[in-house]
């Protein structure tokens, strides 16, 4: 009986996601068509926060976020997450306070309906293509410079595993190593448990917390402190989500 109710449960959440996704989708196209590249992106982020919530309401894939006041708004971060769930899009819609350019993979544009925004939002990267990741690398830089806020999971992909945490690549450490930009790091709470990557039927509705971590400053560090930096950072979200779960 429990499978069933689940399966229905999924059912659902997925009509209310396509649903609420057609009714965004005009407004979102208008605002990265019609205005400036970077006020369009903007536009266009404002637009799938609305459906975030909206999609989070609906669902009952309640979200709440803890520690926004660590981050400083008037300057651009490197934000870093765990990514273990297809509801992380939905956490950090809602919880990361400022505009913001996410990394993300190429595959994604291909899912009908959502690729139309994803293309027009995300940073797009085929791993197994140097020139794509030098490319998305470029254009990561390229946000920084102009003021935005750029997030990255460092994991590369959704944490199939049963640790906390996968291996991190090393992409948002150089770049804010290079770019000198304060990474800040945030843990999604219950994701995997909510949604699981691997056992979709075993969704069910519930609480997913965001909690931001310290800010790491990377003022004056080289490119030989990016092994530490990156276990640093590993540590500091490990123990977050462990300490939190």
């Amino acid at each position: 009986m429990a499978k069933v109710l689940s399966a229905l449960y999924l059912i659902y959440a997925s009509l209310i996601f396509v649903v609420l996704m057609f009714v965004t989708l005009p407004f979102f196209l208008l605002a990265t068509a019609l205005l400036p590249p970077l006020q369009g992106k903007k536009t266009g982020l404002f637009f799938l926060r609305c459906w975030a919530w909206a999609f989070s309401l609906a669902s009952f894939f309640w979200i709440q976020t803890q520690n926004k006041h660590l981050v400083n708004r008037s300057v651009p971060h490197i934000y870093v997450g765990n990514h273990g769930s297809y509801l992380d899009a939905v956490a950090v819609c809602i919880s990361i306070p400022q505009y913001f350019s996410p990394l993300g993979k190429v595959e994604m544009a291909k899912v009908p309906v959502f690729g139309w925004m994803y293309r027009r939002i995300v940073v797009m990267i085929d791993r197994s293509s140097k020139e794509s990741r030098e490319q998305s690398v470029n254009a990561l830089k390229d946000a920084i410079n102009q003021g935005q806020s750029i997030l990255i999971f460092p994991e590369g992909t959704m944490n199939k595993s049963e640790k906390p945490l996968a291996d991190f690549y090393d992409g948002a450490f150089r770049i804010a190593i290079e770019t000198q930009t304060t990474l800040m790091p945030f843990v999604t709470i219950n994701n995997r448990n909510l949604l699981p990557r691997t056992a979709p039927l075993k969704a069910h509705p519930g609480l997913i917390t965001t909690v931001f971590i310290t800010p790491v400053d990377v003022k004056g560090l080289q490119l030989e402190d990016l092994p530490q930096l990156k276990e640093k950072v590993f540590r500091l979200m490990e123990e977050a989500i462990l300490k939190h779960s």
